[in-house]
């Protein structure tokens, strides 16, 4: 994942071959994790609305992110750079979709505006132009032998990197990668607190004379409601280790440590992972996906099936797809 970059130190080649596999597992998990919620978007029409549209797309970010990360040490050249500037576009772009999934929930909740479908080909331009100039910045001045997300740490193989090199390629990682990933969090954690705020507000109002007026599952619904504050976590989760550790290297350049290495390559490899469980398997998803397993699977095996598996017995979940902003 992006945040390998910072491995750049005196590793042992045994400690790198550890870190590669953890990054090549990790991202593999994610990888699958993603695609599962991109092949779910194809095959189901009725997931097919603009809410759950946004999380395909951040889904099929994380895919691309995941795939260009396995892909893993390539040696020199073309294979090496290139590499590079696909897992850094696609792992920009996928916390920027994280960005535009709160924006559409606090612009329909909070300022009860009903035209964000008309916004999708502005968020196109901001995640997609926003990666593209994020990953181009990070070439600038940059030997692309030192580019890629491994391939950069070939300087610190060779033990010839000057320090003023390293320097300034963690420089412009910091710049072009983890500043505008720390906006991100701070922007959904800002965001999400607002949503929050206000419907836990409107609950506590319904309840307050739900002796005059019925109010359904308001505390249930409070309690999906409720789950859109570990989305900002997930990111601080995924980031947080490659945070510290390049704040290290900038302050002991030639000096690594293993598990802080480990934990920031293996925890960034499993953001696809994290993000395509929060945001992907709501329960639209999964009622569509009990639908079909009770359509093609013989009764019998269904009666084995875990009962939150079974979509007739589920509580409608007031999540992200359930919002009123979705297509009627």
């Amino acid at each position: 994942m992006a945040s390998s970059a910072a491995v750049a130190g005196v590793l042992s080649a045994h400690d790198r071959q550890i870190l590669t596999a953890v990054n090549t597992g990790a991202s593999s998990l994610s990888f699958v994790g993603s695609g599962f919620i991109v092949l779910c978007y194809v095959l189901f029409k009725e997931l097919r609305k603009f809410s759950f549209k946004l999380v395909f797309y951040l889904a099929l970010s994380d895919m691309l992110c995941s795939f260009f990360s396995i892909v893993g040490d390539p040696a020199k050249g073309f294979f090496c750079y290139a590499q590079g500037y696909s897992t850094h576009f696609f792992c920009v772009a996928s916390f920027l979709w994280t960005t535009t999934i709160a924006f559409t929930l606090h612009r329909t909740v909070v300022r009860h505006k009903a035209d964000v479908e008309e916004l999708e080909a502005i968020f196109h331009l901001y995640v997609w132009g926003t990666s593209l100039v994020m990953t181009v910045i990070r070439s600038f001045g940059n030997d692309h032998r030192h580019f890629g997300i491994w391939c950069w740490t070939q300087t610190g193989r060779t033990g010839k990197a000057r320090p003023n090199t390293l320097f300034h390629i963690m420089a412009v990682h910091f710049v072009t990668f983890y500043t505008p990933l720390w906006g991100a969090i701070l922007y959904n954690g800002f965001t999400y607190f607002q949503v929050i705020r206000m419907l836990n507000n409107a609950t506590r109002m319904a309840v307050g004379i739900s002796d005059r007026v019925y109010v359904p599952d308001a505390r249930d619904n409070m309690k999906s409601l409720n789950r859109w504050g570990y989305y900002p976590v997930i990111l601080i989760g995924s980031w947080a280790f490659g945070t510290i550790n390049l704040i290290h290297d900038f302050i002991e350049p030639g000096h690594k440590i293993f598990w802080l290495s480990f934990l920031d390559v293996g925890m960034a490899a499993l953001m696809g992972l994290f993000n395509s469980i929060a945001y992907g398997l709501n329960s639209s998803v999964r009622r569509a996906i009990c639908e079909r397993m009770d359509m093609f699977l013989p009764e019998r095996v269904c009666r084995w099936l875990p009962n939150n598996f079974k979509y007739r017995n589920q509580q409608q979940e007031n999540e992200l797809v359930s919002l009123k902003f979705e297509d009627k």
